[in-house]
């Protein structure tokens, strides 16, 4: 008895099929189709079609080439200031470094102050006196030699009249001018023409002698002789040589 066995096939493994798989399937037989009626239209036409063969890495090598840059010589750019430092002196300071600096001696000399006198003020002053205001009479009488009083009086011919003044230094006024020519003599007189007539003797004209005193009132006078006196007259006048211009002038001995 002959027994037949027959044995089960089975099917072999295939890919599990899923929407993409199917997707690609269906491009991949359009691209061949499409492959194929574009060879027999070139060929129909006399056109050689040549293929030409890509390497698989050839886009991976442009994509590598893209990103990298080239290489710099440092080396070349840095040749000159090499060049530079390895010419250019050596400069080398001590660890430690003192700065010193030789500052010139210095010696301070007090000024001498010079202080001007009174008297060369007072000498300035009379001569610009002199020089801005008119005498009306330069000439000193003969009867001034020999006469104490009218020698001293000639020495501030010129000396401007001042209100109060007592002193050549300041100008005198007509009392003044008399007191302080006396004071030179070693007489105190007062200080107003009224007090200088009370202190001395009222004597004619005719006995009047030079160096006596001239009265009128508010004005006090030397008499120089003859016609003429001295005095400090006014303001804007100087000490003077002038004629008696008193009306009615009273004369006053001292002593």
């Amino acid at each position: 008895m002959t027994v037949s066995t027959t044995r089960a096939r089975h099917r072999a493994a295939r890919r599990p099929s899923t929407p993409l798989t199917e997707l690609a399937s269906a491009a991949s037989e359009q691209m061949g189709t499409v492959g194929r009626r574009t060879a027999v239209v070139a060929a129909s036409s006399g056109l050689v079609v040549t293929m030409l063969s890509v390497p698989a890495n050839a886009t991976a090598h442009s994509d590598e080439a893209a990103g990298s840059l080239n290489a710099v010589d440092t080396a070349a750019l840095t040749a000159s200031a090499r060049a530079a430092l390895n010419t250019s002196p050596v400069v080398t300071s001590p660890a430690e470094a003192a700065w010193t600096f030789d500052a010139p001696a210095v010696t301070a000399v007090k000024p001498v102050e010079v202080k001007p006198t009174r008297a060369a003020t007072a000498a300035a002053s009379r001569s610009t006196a002199r020089a801005a205001a008119p005498v009306v009479n330069a000439a000193v009488p003969q009867s001034v030699s020999g006469n104490a009083v009218l020698e001293i009086a000639a020495r501030y011919v010129g000396t401007p009249y001042v209100s109060g003044g007592t002193t050549p230094e300041i100008g005198f006024d007509c009392s003044g001018f008399v007191s302080y020519v006396y004071a030179q003599l070693g007489v105190s007189l007062p200080r107003t023409s009224s007090g200088i007539k009370a202190a001395g003797t009222i004597i004619s004209r005719e006995d009047a002698q030079p160096g006596d005193i001239i009265w009128s009132p508010g004005h006090v006078a030397l008499y120089a002789g003859g016609n003429d006196q001295i005095d400090s007259p006014r303001p804007g006048k100087t000490v003077q040589f002038r004629g008696i211009w008193q009306s009615s002038p009273v004369f006053i001995r001292i002593g």
